[in-house]
């Protein structure tokens, strides 16, 4: 017995503390969607990956510099003259050339620090730089795209997760309703005032009610499941912000409503549009020549020695001897190049990149266009549901007035069973009606922010 007692105060502390649930406001749950969102995090790490490459980028002015060890074994049948490899990794110096070939072969060592420096690239080093930094701005720009309409989709979820507890809520007063109406019923059919077959019609009226409720409790279920899933909670029952419910916004409709310039999607085409143009300037800059400067620091060794020329005998096959240091030599210079037939084979890299902005122009025009039209239906459908809102208010007063006149008729015996159940039924209807109509004041003012792509005129709505 005291187990039994127990189990049912823990039951009912339980149910308390669940009415006592903390509020998911929705700012809340837009911040916990963002913090939360895989997608989101996605686009961060790409923003800080073209953040890289912009520093990346910046980094080429720096010189080559390239040091290098190298041993070798083989003849030395050559020519005079020094010698330099465009960037880098090949010079050499060598003594007299020989009368006639042949395959005397000795260790031999090199050893080299070499810088090159792209000093000046006429404008392909700073567009690079640009291009870099607008690439950039799109994934930065994309990314408050995603952040945006993931904004806009948990705020529907929460709308339609709210319309469904209302719903519930509305049936459950129904089913009472008609609990109500059967005890009264049963009541007086037990007396025989009445046919036992109202009692009967009464308490299917209550069975009708009680599935109403099951069924509006199902959608609640399934709405809690699309916003856990956004949230990236566990599924749960969530206790939402009742303003919605008793609350309609209130507009200022000033000429910024009517602008959608800074909207994240066309924000992120203008972006696209400025990578375009600095791409092609990025072209053009391969039409310019190249200046290099370069510096060659250099170590050699070898088993042929200084008289190998005069005596072909006087070389060591020893690799020691190859592999030490005897002769030191430098190179500095600078190199011009300018392949002029560029000038003529970019021009159509360049046309084909103009081609590509004028697309993402007109891509921007269309959108922009389908923004305005956007924002004017938003406007229009404000408006409406606003309209609508107050026509449910007269209709719930109405069948409230109603129900409460059938109800008293129908307990002294001067109304049917039949009207009053129409009486019943226009109630709950009513009550319906006026939680979608509200809900739906909310829903176009989410359209509205979504065209003007700034979420905060659905939150200041709840200021005003």
């Amino acid at each position: 017995m005291n187990l039994k007692f127990m189990a049912s105060i823990s039951f009912l502390f339980a149910l308390n503390s669940s009415s006592f649930a903390q509020v998911l406001n929705l700012s809340d749950a837009l911040e916990r969607a963002i913090a939360y969102h895989d997608k989101i995090k996605s686009k961060q790490i790409i923003v800080q990956s073209t953040a890289q490459n912009t520093i990346f980028q910046n980094k080429q002015y720096l010189p080559d510099l390239t040091l290098g060890a190298q041993q070798s074994f083989g003849t030395i049948n050559a020519q005079n003259g020094p010698l330099y490899a465009h960037s880098g990794l090949g010079s050499a110096a060598t003594s007299m050339p020989l009368a006639e070939q042949n395959w005397n072969a000795a260790f031999g060592s090199l050893y080299f620090a070499n810088i090159n420096w792209n000093a000046f690239t006429f404008g392909k080093r700073k567009h690079q730089i640009a291009l870099a930094t607008t690439k950039e701005g799109v994934a930065v720009a994309d990314m408050d795209q995603v952040v945006f309409e993931y904004q806009v989709k948990v705020t529907a979820a929460y709308l339609n997760l709210l319309a469904s507890q209302r719903l519930k809520f509305v049936q459950r007063k129904n089913t009472e309703r008609a609990q109500v109406f059967f005890e009264m019923t049963d009541s007086r059919a037990t007396s025989g005032l009445i046919p036992e077959v109202d009692a009967s019609l009464a308490k299917a009226e209550v069975s009708h009610a009680k599935s109403l409720e099951i069924k509006a409790y199902d959608k609640e279920l399934a709405f809690s499941k699309n916003l856990a899933v956004l949230l990236n909670d566990k599924f749960q029952s969530y206790q939402l912000d009742s303003l919605y419910n008793t609350r309609v916004p209130v507009m200022n409709w000033d000429g910024n409503i009517s602008v959608v310039k800074n909207h994240p999607a066309l924000e992120w085409q203008q972006r696209r549009i400025e990578e375009s143009k600095q791409h092609e300037q990025f072209i053009r800059s391969h039409k310019m020549p190249n200046f290099n400067l370069f510096a060659v620091a250099q170590a050699r060794g070898s088993g042929f020695d200084w008289n190998y020329v005069q005596d072909n005998t006087a070389y060591s096959s020893s690799y020691l001897k190859g592999a030490g240091i005897q002769r030191s030599n430098y190179l500095l210079g600078g190199t011009l190049s300018w392949n002029l037939t560029n000038i003529f084979r970019f021009n159509s890299k360049v046309k084909e990149q103009q081609f590509q902005t004028a697309a993402l122009k007109q891509d921007f025009t269309l959108l922009q266009k389908e923004l305005l039209a956007e924002t004017g239906l938003a406007q229009e459908q404000f408006k409406n549901a606003s309209d609508n809102l107050e026509e449910t208010k007269i209709q719930l007063t109405a069948s409230q007035v109603a129900y409460k006149q059938h109800t008293a008729l129908y307990e002294n015996g001067l109304t049917n069973l039949v009207d009053f159940t129409q009486a019943l039924y226009s109630l709950n209807r009513a009550e319906i009606d006026y939680e979608i109509a509200q809900n739906n004041v909310w829903q176009a003012l989410l359209l509205l922010a979504s065209a003007q792509g700034d979420i905060s005129i659905l939150l200041k709505a709840t200021q005003y």
